[in-house]
């Protein structure tokens, strides 16, 4: 077998692998749930929040490619639940931020154990080198499809056809 037919027989192995994963991926997010019911789906929106500072919520939308009306649900249950709050945006009066609260840090902090007490358990096998080796691919991986979704700031087309 050529070089090319190598990488190309990878490259369909990979993405055999990935609606695996997605389907896995859905069916932890259904089997996990947070110890006081809070809705899983409004908690990561918490992420970027933290990550990033205050953001619209428009903006939050964008970065998380959901649909506006979603995060708008998913924002006013965080606002009820206390772990987010509205603040004034500074460059224009009319609009607000959303501000990560205490409480929505203490949430994170909640999930964040969760995720990776599940992780130790399924990697608890592996040698460390390993793990190191996939989150390193991954965060690759992940980077590298970010960029070429279209709207997006990372979004280089010249990537698509590599």
């Amino acid at each position: 077998m050529s070089a090319p037919a190598d990488r190309h027989a990878l490259v369909r192995a990979l993405s055999e692998q990935l609606p695996r994963f997605m389907r896995l991926v859905h069916a932890l997010k259904s089997q996990m749930s947070t110890t006081d019911g809070r809705d899983r789906a409004a908690l990561v929106l918490l992420f970027p929040l933290e990550r990033l500072g205050p953001l619209r919520q428009g903006a939050l939308a964008e970065l998380v490619h959901a649909d506006p009306s979603t995060v708008s649900r998913h924002v006013a249950a965080l606002v009820e639940q206390g772990l987010v709050r509205r603040s004034a945006d500074e460059s224009d009066g009319r609009a607000s931020r959303l501000v990560v609260t205490e409480a929505g840090h203490a949430a994170l902090d909640a999930l964040r154990r969760e995720r990776e007490a599940h992780l130790e358990r399924v990697t608890a096998g592996w040698d460390p080198a390993d793990v190191a080796t996939l989150t390193t691919l991954f965060g690759r991986l992940l980077d590298d499809m970010a960029a070429t979704l279209p709207g997006t700031a990372d979004h280089d087309p010249a990537r698509e056809n590599r």
